[in-house]
């Protein structure tokens, strides 16, 4: 199977022909929904991501940070400044999906009342 990084590098001819996986491809790792999450109610530095998601290290937040930027749902601004700024935020893209995010929150939260 491929790695995320080759799929998400990959032309729109080259998309899966179902949405669904399409859609999988981009935000089906853990860390990426919780990015996404993180990220909707806006900018945050890699500390701040680092922080609110919780148990991911360095070396795998910034891999996902870098296949999200590279799939056009994260844009990463650095700061000329010393010590550099470095601030992640969604794109237009990355906002289309808080629908997506909606439904997962509010399924979650179904499921919790009822199982609890």
């Amino acid at each position: 199977m491929e790695n995320m990084q080759e799929i998400a590098a990959k032309p729109a001819r080259e998309l899966p022909s179902c949405p669904v996986e399409t859609t999988l491809m981009l935000i089906s790792d853990k860390w990426k929904v919780l990015i996404l999450r993180d990220l909707l109610p806006g900018t945050k530095r890699f500390s701040e991501l680092k922080k609110s998601i919780g148990n991911v290290s360095q070396k795998v937040l910034t891999a996902q940070l870098r296949q999200m930027e590279q799939s056009g749902l994260v844009r990463r601004t650095v700061y000329a400044e010393v010590p550099p700024r470095v601030e992640y935020s969604l794109t237009e893209l990355g906002y289309s999906l808080k629908p997506v995010m909606d439904a997962l929150w509010n399924w979650g939260a179904a499921y919790q009342a009822k199982n609890s």
